[in-house]
């Protein structure tokens, strides 16, 4: 029995092995089923209770990989992945998240990982200003963007009174109730953070939106003023770049209006959409983002790097600083240079920031444009697809690659019982994966392009199971 690491040969065997089967995993992946087919409880039921005794061969490790894990995953990088935000863990990003793994550092001070640190400053500035973001935003990388807005909605609640930090908030008469705002259609992030912070969900404002599923600005004075008159501190609003739903846009520039007379910190969420301001015709749309304190864009939503890595840029980074930074003597050091541990709660931090990297490097700026520009094209073609065929009701035109659309009920019919039926019978056929969503109380299906493997030719197949399922449904509802 040996107590180091395994020799040299046998790494080599193991890696190599993992590589083989990660490429015939990715190149075999659609003749897998999208959506897992396993019943709950199936894998824990072959799987021992005891972890093993003794060391087992890595030949029959990687054969239950093949055998027990992948059959039981819901396929990702699937190409009929058309569900919630579709994400693609491409090549150059596996590489970086592998290498990643084997250099294990963890970059908590420049010290520890100078590199690192050094790679995650500059990657986060090559992407904001793909976006084109203004100079003064600086960008740190996160897990994912419900931690970035949990962290946003800290630094506020700081700047707006310092002394929680050491004194808290319990048992303070003299400190009013802060309060949030959200459009109906944000994200259930800003819910939890309420919660984590102690803010509380009865301080969260809802904000109604507008009949493009957009925060109404007048709306939010309302909610605003009203708080005000109540003596509540008014602290922050989440406006939303892309809803979950619809990827509806809030009107950034006149919410950012609001927040400078109010004095109220902006939180931009632009964790799927956001990535598309790296192509100039889109950039319009994220007018006024650039007056917000904080936006979270997320690479791992539709920037094609495996998750997690989610970029928290700030026009300020001192207020985080201030928020966040604490250093007990074993974490001294006098380098004159960002510590990242300073800018969340987070002390180890992983290197993230090399699959990012590579990914830009790899496909360039003009292959992430092209890329993107192709997934919303492919929105475009299936939602011209429903809004001809009277059978469908599309919402709205997509704004980017996420399409929303209803099956129409006859009369009499329930509606939302017929969609239901629709995504269930899309799913089982296990070549596409669809979600729902609710919209003025109704359901809704929802179709999104995200994955770097999906091309023309899947478009047509879900259009041709769309076609087929709402001839079908019509056949049953009228006794065929």
């Amino acid at each position: 029995m040996t107590t180091g690491e395994l020799p040299v040969d046998h790494m080599r065997h193991l890696l190599e092995r993992s590589t083989d089967l990660v490429v015939r995993y990715l190149s075999e992946i659609e003749e897998r089923p999208v959506l897992c087919q396993a019943e709950p409880g199936e894998l824990l039921d072959l799987l021992p209770e005891e972890a093993p005794e003794h060391g087992e061969p890595l030949d029959r490790i990687l054969s239950d990989v093949e055998q027990l894990i992948l059959p039981r995953l819901t396929h990702w990088n699937h190409p009929g992945f058309m569900a919630y935000f579709g994400i693609t863990g491409s090549a150059p990003g596996i590489a970086g998240e592998l290498l990643a793994a084997a250099t294990n550092v963890n970059a908590m001070l420049w010290r520890t990982s100078p590199a690192a640190t050094e790679l995650e400053v500059r990657v986060c500035d090559w992407l904001r200003r793909l976006v084109g973001l203004p100079d003064g935003f600086e960008g740190h990388i996160n897990d994912t963007a419900s931690i970035a807005t949990l962290l946003a909605l800290a630094a506020a609640r700081h700047r707006s009174d310092g002394s929680i930090g050491q004194r808290g908030m319990a048992g303070r008469a003299e400190l009013p109730a802060f309060t949030v705002y959200a459009s109906d259609q944000a994200h259930v992030s800003v819910d939890k953070a309420a919660l984590v912070l102690g803010l509380g969900l009865d301080n969260l404002r809802r904000v109604a939106s507008d009949e493009a599923f957009r925060l109404s600005v007048q709306a939010l004075e309302v909610a605003i003023e009203s708080d005000l008159e109540a003596g509540r501190r008014p602290l922050a609003v989440v406006a939303t770049a892309g809803t979950t739903s619809t990827t509806s846009v809030d009107p950034l520039a006149a919410v950012a209006d609001v927040c400078r007379r109010h004095s109220l910190w902006l939180h931009v969420d632009a964790a799927y959409a956001g990535n598309a301001a790296i192509c100039p015709e889109h950039r319009p749309r994220f007018a006024g983002w650039e007056a917000a304190d904080s936006i979270v864009v997320n690479p791992h939503k539709w920037l094609f790097t495996p998750l997690d890595c989610s970029v928290l840029l700030l026009r300020d980074r001192q207020r985080f600083t201030d928020a966040f930074s604490l250093v007990p003597d074993y974490l001294r050091s006098d380098e004159e240079s960002v510590n990242l541990m300073d800018l969340g709660i987070q002390l180890g931090r992983r290197f993230r920031a090399l699959k990012l990297w590579m990914v830009m490097r790899t496909y360039g700026a003009e292959g992430l444009r092209a890329r993107l520009r192709e997934h919303c094209r492919l929105a475009r073609r299936i939602a011209s697809r429903l809004e001809e065929d009277e059978r469908f009701d599309l919402l709205m035109e997509p704004p980017f690659s996420t399409v929303c659309f209803r099956l129409r009920a006859g009369r009499g019919e329930d509606e939302e019982q017929l969609n239901q039926r629709l995504v269930e019978a899309v799913n089982a056929a296990g070549e596409q994966f669809v979600s729902a969503t609710r919209l003025d109380g109704r359901y809704v299906v929802r179709l999104t392009f995200g994955n770097l493997r999906t091309s023309e030719e899947h478009v047509e197949a879900v259009w041709r199971r769309l076609d087929g399922l709402a001839t079908e449904l019509a056949g049953r509802r009228m006794g065929r």
